[in-house]
């Protein structure tokens, strides 16, 4: 009680509730009820991240025996249908997540209410029957009066598989509708856009029309396209079974899935002796595999038809889904200008540049587990109100990935320098990564910390806040990148990139640290 009551506590205006942060932070790692929600959410979504650039390592392994000119194809064209998939599948699954679990919730909390009166009603039924054989008055009485009781109360109370029926209706969830009909059709127009604009795309990256590369090139990105709409409708799906804080069950179908797609990559590409176009199959067929598992998995659980049309909710998608796909240009902008930064500085910095970038964004596919699982539990604690659970979760899952960061800045530290020669066996390249290295290594920490932020404001669906202070970073990490780079070269660069990430924590520390939007709760003031 007196913790609900510091929680609710008027907070002056001029002081901040920084400290929120470090709340209960020696509980940062104890297996709770809370800290094994967040583990099994976070851990099968890790894994589920971490399954796809492994699938692809092997996919490359097998396209790299057919020729050099082939790899250097596949490579160009899975970055870029890579690129073109991220920039409409993170809004659409982040979006999809918050909505649907905020929805659940609030479902399963009105039918909790259903069934408490249903069951009231229920006993006040069995109370007047057994009324009726008291001896208070005749057993005419009694009788008359019961049966008039009874005639008031709803028929369906009258059913001994009432139980039964409520147990296996189907909830309809219409945010989960609303993402696969998004994902369809935002599949369709990417799968279309490529396939017929294959050859200036490749252009843009660099293929010419006279290189060897442009003919296997056009023939994977056309093969690959088509499974653009399974792609997005298996992300869409993960979504939602994020939503219901299940990452277990899109984690054994991505595993299944990608299992077949090695087991075909061989058949396909050697035995049918398809080539290039067997990979580029091989992959098409196990992510429409997965979409379809994943699908008749979710029918079982939700009925995917709505009431009405009226109950989709397309503008409310449509509007945070802009929100984010500005964030995401933003964040997509900023690396690969870096990138292009770094190609003018010659093809030895950019090697070394591309090797330190890569490790640099590995601790992303283990701090997203810990932002999926933020992003599910705070999306349902907002919904139920429950803001004291919000405030634990959101600084149990930061001072997780904090810890986490920490933890990677060692690893990637003696990792990279000890292992660089992986890499590369220039000298000058390998001079050049040891250069980046302590860059790569001390920003795990803020690294970790941003991209679970992200999580926790999409947790409290603060769409508009992330996409405004991001686009602001972007400006501030623009400008920093001009100037750096031309006076410091590769190192100018790296420092860039630190103001960067430092800038993008900065804005999730900000937010909740100073009790705004959605964290209004914190200064004793109702969320907006």
């Amino acid at each position: 009680m007196a913790e609900e009551q510091d929680l609710h506590a008027p907070v002056s205006k001029w002081k901040m509730p920084v400290g929120v942060f470090f709340k209960d932070a020696r509980c940062s790692f104890n297996l709770d009820i809370l800290g094994k929600e967040i583990l099994d959410i976070a851990l099968p979504a890790a894994l589920a991240t971490a399954a796809d650039p492994i699938a692809s390592l092997i996919d490359t392994a097998f396209i790299g025996h057919i020729g050099p000119v082939e790899l250097a194809a596949a490579g160009v064209s899975i970055a870029l249908f890579n690129q073109a998939s991220r920039i409409t599948v993170f809004p659409l699954v982040s979006i999809t997540t918050s909505f649907v679990a905020e929805e659940d919730t609030v479902a399963k909390m009105n039918m909790k209410s259903e069934k408490g009166e249903q069951l009231q009603k229920a006993d006040m039924l069995d109370d007047l029957e057994k009324g009726a054989a008291k001896p208070n008055g005749t057993a005419k009485e009694n009788g008359k009066r019961s049966r008039t009781t009874v005639d008031k109360l709803p028929s369906d109370l009258m059913s001994t598989n009432k139980k039964e029926k409520i147990k296996k209706q189907k909830r309809h969830i219409a945010s989960a509708s609303t993402a696969l009909i998004f994902g369809t059709i935002l599949g369709l127009l990417q799968a279309i856009f490529i396939i017929f604009s294959t050859k200036v795309l490749l252009g843009v990256m660099g293929v010419k029309s006279d290189s060897p590369m442009l003919a296997p090139a056009q023939k994977y990105l056309k093969i690959r396209s088509i499974g653009a709409p399974a792609v997005l409708l298996t992300l869409a799906m993960q979504g939602i079974f994020r939503g219901f804080k299940d990452t277990r069950t899109p984690l054994y179908v991505i595993v299944v899935g990608y299992g077949v797609n090695i087991a075909l990559d061989p058949l396909l590409i050697f035995v049918c002796g398809l080539g290039i176009r067997g990979a580029a199959l091989a992959h098409v067929l196990s992510q429409y595999l997965m979409a379809l598992v994943l699908f008749i998995i979710l029918t079982k659980k939700i009925d995917l038809l709505p009431p009405s049309i009226k109950d989709l909710q397309f503008g409310r998608f449509l509007r945070n889904g802009t929100l984010l796909l500005a964030r995401v240009v933003a964040v997509t902008f900023c690396v690969t200008l870096a990138a292009s930064l770094a190609a003018r500085e010659g093809p030895t910095p950019m090697a070394a540049f591309q090797t330190c970038l890569q490790v640099w964004l590995t601790s992303s596919l283990l701090a997203d587990g810990l932002a999926v699982a933020g992003q599910a539990i705070l999306a349902c604690a907002f919904a139920e109100k429950d803001y004291k659970k919000a405030i634990a979760t959101a600084t149990r899952v930061l001072q997780m990935s904090f810890i986490l960061g920490v933890g990677l800045t060692f690893v990637v530290g003696i990792g990279l320098y000890f292992g660089a020669g992986i890499f590369s066996s220039d000298v000058n390249v390998l001079h050049l990564i040891r250069i980046g290295l302590p860059f790569v290594a001390a920003t795990q920490p803020i690294n970790s910390l941003s991209f679970v932020f992200d999580g926790v404001n999409f947790g409290a669906s603060d769409f508009a806040y992330c996409a405004y202070s991001l686009v602001l970073v972007a400006i501030a990490s623009i400008v920093s990148l001009f100037l750096l780079s031309k006076s410091h070269g590769f190192i100018g660069i790296w420092i860039a990139l630190t103001i960067y990430m430092a800038l993008r924590t900065f804005a999730g520390v900000w937010r909740m640290g100073t009790g705004t939007g959605p964290w209004r709760f914190l200064k004793g003031r109702s969320p907006p």
